[in-house]
């Protein structure tokens, strides 16, 4: 039996034997990243806690009730199933002792010892690469679940800039403003890294899966810190939220309510250290509140891609065409596009302020979307790309 292991550099995988006692402290539920490092510390090696007597792991600081639990649990830990079903659903285990795991995360306090991930290509020609992506430049987009049109609009051009300047941009795969950030990646051909509150064999949520696989098939990871078979519970969040922002140089909310969990993604960026962007939104949208509160609290006010840029000193590689020079346009196009120059529109103004009937607008309209000139932000309105 084998696993596939993730390195940068062959000469740095870490001896299977010690590997798979790291995995089985993380399969136990109830000796998280602070405990095992504890762990460690004390007795050298993972295999070495993993077979100490009960009185040596009561020595160690674990309460009675938790050693007699371990007790049980390594009776019955099945390793050679457990890798078995990682190896068929092709997932990577990386240890944080190992080369290819990301740099960015491992200063993190609290780094995961352990992460599962899933990449394209996991075959064992392949193994110089799989960890390339963790460790590329990455920023963060979060926000809510309820994400409204302005939402949608303002994520999608923060994330096509993004890209345009070669970074990796990392989310949650949650609804919402997540969906749209792995979404618009793929769609820009750049690379995404999904982080879940779960085992990477439990989607979560379970829509999701296809935009998953879309991830890893793009080029893309996707990552948790969670054995296989743990679920998506709300505790889970939290944890995988300093994740999501240890893997990045910063974190950009695009829209938010006042209670949002993007917040608390926020919130461990400026304890990692980590810049914290917020993209204003309507006064009157409870979804720009969460923003408007980071803002007052110091984060850098967004207006473009390139106030995100400026800040992390990264030169812009691509540039967005101007949309006034597109060549090619009839007369009602180039009227379209004026008009939505400052402002998104409903169809039916459109049609008025040009002069046309709504199917006729309609049609204009959607020529500019198959050129790539507008988007439809639902409902009938249209805005430019």
């Amino acid at each position: 039996m084998f696993v596939i292991f993730i390195a940068l550099d062959d000469n740095k995988i870490m001896d299977f034997e010690e590997k798979k006692y790291w995995v089985a402290f993380n399969v136990f539920d109830g000796i998280g990243p602070l405990r095992f490092k504890l762990l460690l510390n004390y007795f050298g090696t993972a295999e070495k806690a993993f077979n100490a007597a009960e009185e040596k792991l009561m020595e160690v600081g674990l309460g009675e009730g938790l050693v007699k639990r371990f007790i049980e649990f390594r009776k019955t830990f099945d390793f050679d199933g457990y890798f078995q079903k990682l190896e068929k659903l092709g997932i990577g285990v990386l240890c944080v002792d190992e080369e290819g795991y990301p740099k960015l995360l491992k200063e993190v306090q609290s780094y995961p010892p352990v992460l599962y991930v899933k990449v394209r290509d996991m075959g064992p020609a392949s193994t110089a690469k799989r960890g390339e992506v963790l460790g590329r430049k990455a920023v963060a987009v979060v926000g809510t679940r309820k994400v409204t049109g302005y939402g949608r609009q303002v994520t999608e051009m923060i994330v096509e800039g993004l890209v345009a300047s070669g970074l990796v941009v990392v989310s949650g795969l949650a609804r919402g403003v997540d969906e749209i950030a792995h979404k618009t990646t793929i769609n820009n051909k750049g690379l995404t890294i999904a982080v879940l509150g779960c085992g990477l064999d439990l989607i979560y949520p379970p829509e999701h899966k296809d935009l998953a696989e879309k991830v890893v098939e793009s080029g893309g990871a996707v990552v948790s810190e969670f054995p296989m078979g743990m679920a998506a519970v709300p505790g889970n969040f939290p944890a995988r939220n300093r994740i999501i922002s240890g893997l990045s140089l910063g974190v950009v909310v695009t829209e938010a309510a006042e209670d949002s969990g993007s917040l608390i993604t926020a919130s461990c960026a400026a304890e990692q250290g980590r810049d914290v962007f917020a993209v204003p939104g309507p006064i009157t949208s409870p979804l720009s509140r969460g923003t408007s509160e980071l803002i007052k609290k110091g984060a850098k006010l967004v207006s473009g891609v390139e106030d995100i840029l400026d800040e992390l000193g990264i030169k812009e590689v691509g540039k967005m065409r101007d949309l006034r020079d597109v060549e090619g346009l009839g007369d009602e196009e180039k009227k379209i596009v004026d008009l939505l120059e400052n402002e998104n529109l409903h169809i039916d103004v459109i049609a008025r302020k040009i002069e046309i009937d709504s199917g006729q607008a309609g049609g204009i309209l959607s020529l500019l979307e198959i050129k790539g000139i507008i988007r439809n932000f639902g409902e009938g309105i249209y805005g430019l790309r």
